[in-house]
């Protein structure tokens, strides 16, 4: 049974933004939150060849360098990622597992070539964390247009939907939580 999620954050993102997000986080998953800054070696998980960083290994240092212990743990991190059959990823989770991982290196409006907007990079990655979080609960992704779950491929996808769950979905989270 999962009693609670913990976010380390090797990211540059402001500490005071994670009030903000764990309070949405406990609100959804109706779980305590805890948030550290911690050590994510994102070197092991360079590949030069693509000039990024793969998710899956994010995930596999994850687990290697901490407990579950009936947590659900969700690293962000601020490197560009992907997994080897997609150009890039906003984050990967593993499915009913405990770890997850977010990356806000293509959530800033900085990296479109727009100018900086703090509000609105905390909305993405809020989201972000939402949905990646919700893989690691047994959810998939939705067809609702506006569902967190609903798979995102452009940041314009994701500044489309709410931080907030469908009503299928947030019943299928619930009998998760109970099993």
């Amino acid at each position: 049974m999962t009693t609670s999620i913990h976010i380390i954050t090797t990211a540059s993102h402001p500490v005071s933004d994670f009030d903000h997000i764990s309070r949405t986080l406990e609100r959804i998953y109706r779980l305590p939150v805890e948030v550290t800054r911690g050590k994510l070696n994102v070197d092991r998980a360079f590949d030069g060849s693509r000039k990024q960083h793969n998710s899956t290994a994010l995930i596999s240092h994850i687990l290697a360098s901490t407990v579950c212990d009936g947590k659900k743990i969700l690293g962000l991190v601020d490197v560009d990622l992907f997994i080897p059959v997609l150009t890039f990823v906003f984050g990967e989770a593993q499915f009913t597992g405990c770890a997850a991982v977010v990356s806000t290196f293509r959530l800033t409006n900085q990296f479109y070539g727009l100018e900086s907007d703090t509000i609105l990079l905390r909305e993405r990655l809020e989201k972000e964390i939402v949905h990646e979080l919700g893989h690691t609960f047994g959810l998939f992704h939705c067809r609702h247009f506006d569902c967190v779950m609903r798979s995102s491929t452009y940041v314009e996808e994701i500044d489309l939907k709410n931080v907030d769950l469908c009503a299928g979905c947030s019943e299928k989270l619930h009998q998760n939580l109970l099993v």
